[in-house]
């Protein structure tokens, strides 16, 4: 069992071997969850950067194109026939 002390800073410093199997490095960032009677330490996750090919191409539409007029005149028919 690792353990560790809470230093006067409220730092706490992570064993060495968990650091190494969790591959974390200098810098990494932890999310913290609190559970009442304990904490968890989880590495905070950055989303892949993307661009708007990436991401509009899982999009696929296949049906007949309708102008900006029409999606706005369905949004305001959706509006109006969920608060009548």
């Amino acid at each position: 069992m690792n353990t560790t002390k809470l230093s006067s800073k409220g730092q706490v410093i992570i064993p060495k071997p968990l650091r190494l199997a969790h591959n974390w490095d200098v810098g990494q960032e932890l999310i913290v969850v609190d559970f009442g009677d304990g904490v968890l330490l989880k590495p905070k996750t950055v989303f892949v950067v993307t661009d708007i090919e990436n991401v509009a191409s899982c999009l696929k539409y296949g049906g007949k194109a309708i102008s900006i007029e029409d999606m706005e005149l369905a949004i305001k028919k959706g509006i109006g026939e969920k608060y009548q």
